[in-house]
């Protein structure tokens, strides 16, 4: 096994894990993923595929790709956690918005309007990091594993 190869497992395996364990949160834990949860999800998806791809075909572009792949989901993931520490404002789509100053009505309307699971809520973290900052942190160290990987395809 040549080093471009293993680099390309490491990276692409390191995705797969973290799917896996998304999904234990899910279904084991019984934590369901909000949006931006499953928006994290769909790069890691496609560095799996890349990873697959890569290791069948030769050349930089596809570990390139699996690098854009990760560094995709760990911005989605680092915006994630700056919302659930309300450093910055998130869609509207899975955040409460303010409640003062609404009549009883806009505020039964906005209750039932709001997202089943919130996007700006913590449900576990680990040493002060979310299940988001995780992702990030993690997700960028699979990046640099991606552009090694790359950068052995000479």
């Amino acid at each position: 096994m040549t080093l471009r190869s293993f680099l390309i497992l490491l990276a692409a395996g390191g995705s797969a894990a973290l799917l896996l364990g998304a999904f234990g949160f899910q279904y084991i834990g019984d934590m369901p993923p909000c949006k931006m949860c499953y928006w994290q999800r769909y790069p890691h998806g496609a560095a799996v595929a890349i990873g697959a791809l890569a290791l069948i075909l030769s050349g930089a572009a596809l570990p390139y790709l699996g690098a854009l792949a990760a560094l995709a989901t760990s911005a989605i993931g680092g915006f994630h956690a700056g919302v659930e520490q309300g450093w910055w404002e998130g869609p509207s789509t899975c955040t409460s918005g303010p409640v003062s100053g609404l009549t009883p009505e806009q505020l039964m309307e906005q209750i039932m309007a709001a997202p089943l699971v919130r996007c700006d809520e913590i449900p576990w973290e680990m040493f002060g990091l979310s299940m988001a900052g995780w992702n990030a942190v993690i997700s960028f160290g699979l990046a640099l594993i991606w552009i090694a990987a790359a950068r052995h395809s000479r």
